[in-house]
């Protein structure tokens, strides 16, 4: 090390080595990960939450006397939080401030894990796991937001790509790590390993990502000015929040009730339970490279309504491909039915992504950037409730998964309509318009 001073006179730096007995070596450079991609992993962490009961149903059954319709209250509780107050809690998010947010969502998703962990009885589960609901929200409403902030304009769509990835990347852990912590260690653990992580993200993302100014571009008095009832009135008043989220509803209510009732397919087609989860959690796996392809394609400047057409087109295709039939059985072999469930996930994943994109770009501002992606999040757990009991009451009347593409198909139709008229309403947005990219 040597000891500088600055000439007064002529502004030239000179440096006197510094006594032997207290130089030191130089420290090596600390290796610090973008405090963007530290945001998505947050949103990862809070899907692991969102994803964590399925692989522990059977456990919670031998353990708590868990029934199936308690098990099913379970799953859609968090969807239940997102459909009642996803608008509001954005609304809170703009107020209270995106890092701050999504601390205080890791916090309470913490909390709320290690009490569950602790849970004696099911009522008990129930209420924690609604409060996980709400630190859900509280966690991942401000992450596309907080993204914009963190990265330039050029990387905003790419980014947005990882983002829209968080639930697919959750369900595909916990589908194949849950098990394997379930049987060695118990459901208790894996509540309590889970409830750890989140606690160690929150000191991550604290240190990780920088604190923010109310707004940017010197708007922050004016952000400040609005009050929630405002934010509200002017995201409600405003047509892209509406078309965004609803085009949402129909992509999220298809793919989890193919997804989510994959494991009882393959159970009854003979396939262990193992195998199962595998084959599962690869399907899900793959929504992840739809949405970080998306967002590749949206930085090069493909078209976002083309992207959602080829992804609802391609979703309907390939679900047709999977479950026609008759009640005797499918059309076509297994290994082309999975391949075409494959894709379906896959093209499925160039949707979410593409739909936060929008849903930054036709906020009607950027105080109203929370509200917005709270108005979608509300409109996607909308999807997540209605989706699965739609699919399962058309197998029910048919007398098997035959039909299963007629469900999806339509939900596929009404999402390439809103796509056309989210394209229309593109248009017309001026060319001064702040866009991410």
């Amino acid at each position: 090390m040597q000891e500088c001073r600055r000439r007064e006179s002529s502004q030239r730096r000179y440096c006197a080595p510094m006594p032997a007995s207290i130089r030191a070596e130089p420290a090596p450079a600390a290796v610090r990960l973008d405090p963007a991609l530290v945001v998505v992993l947050g949103g990862v962490c809070a899907a692991l939450h969102l994803s964590k009961l399925p692989p522990a149903v059977t456990a919670l059954q031998q353990a708590l006397g868990l029934t199936l319709v308690q098990a099913g209250f379970l799953l859609s509780l968090v969807q239940f939080a997102g459909m009642c107050v996803g608008l509001a809690f954005g609304a809170l998010v703009d107020v209270l401030g995106l890092k701050r947010s999504m601390l205080a969502g890791l916090g309470v998703l913490t909390l709320a894990g290690a009490a569950g962990g602790a849970a004696r009885d099911v009522p008990m589960l129930m209420l924690l796991r609604a409060l996980e609901g709400l630190g859900f929200l509280l966690t991942v409403l401000p992450g596309p937001a907080l993204i914009r902030r963190l990265v330039g304009a050029g990387r905003v769509s790419r980014v947005l790509g990882l983002w829209g990835a968080y639930v697919p990347a959750g369900a595909a852990l916990s589908l194949l790590v849950g098990p394997l912590v379930i049987s060695a260690l118990g459901w208790r653990l894996w509540w309590w390993a889970l409830a750890a992580l989140s606690g160690a993200m929150a000191l991550w993302l604290a240190r990780a990502v920088p604190a923010l100014s109310a707004a940017p571009g010197g708007s922050a008095q004016g952000a400040d000015a609005l009050g929630w009832a405002a934010r509200l009135a002017r995201t409600l008043g405003a047509p892209g929040p509406w078309l965004v989220g609803v085009t949402f509803a129909m992509y999220s209510g298809q793919w989890l009730a193919v997804v989510g009732f994959l494991p009882a397919i393959y159970t009854e087609a003979g396939i262990g339970a193992a195998a199962t989860g595998v084959l599962t959690a690869v399907v899900a796996a793959m929504n992840i490279s739809g949405n970080v392809g998306a967002g590749r394609l949206l930085q090069r400047g493909r078209s976002a309504p083309r992207l959602l057409a080829i992804g609802f087109g391609t979703m309907a295709l390939c679900a047709l491909a999977a479950f026609v039939g008759t009640p005797a059985g499918p059309l076509l072999p297994a290994l082309l039915r999975y391949a075409a469930v494959l894709l379906y996930s896959a093209a499925g994943g160039l949707i979410p992504a593409t739909l936060f994109y929008l849903a930054v770009r036709l906020a009607p501002g950027e105080a109203m950037l929370g509200s917005t992606v709270g108005w979608v999040q509300q409109w996607s757990s909308f999807g997540q409730f209605g989706g699965p009991p739609l699919v399962a009451a058309v197998a029910t009347y048919a007398g098997g998964w035959q039909y299963t593409w007629v469900a999806t198909g339509a939900c596929a139709l009404v999402g390439l309509v809103l796509t056309a008229a989210l394209a229309a309403r593109l248009r017309r947005l001026p060319r001064a318009h702040p866009g991410p990219a």
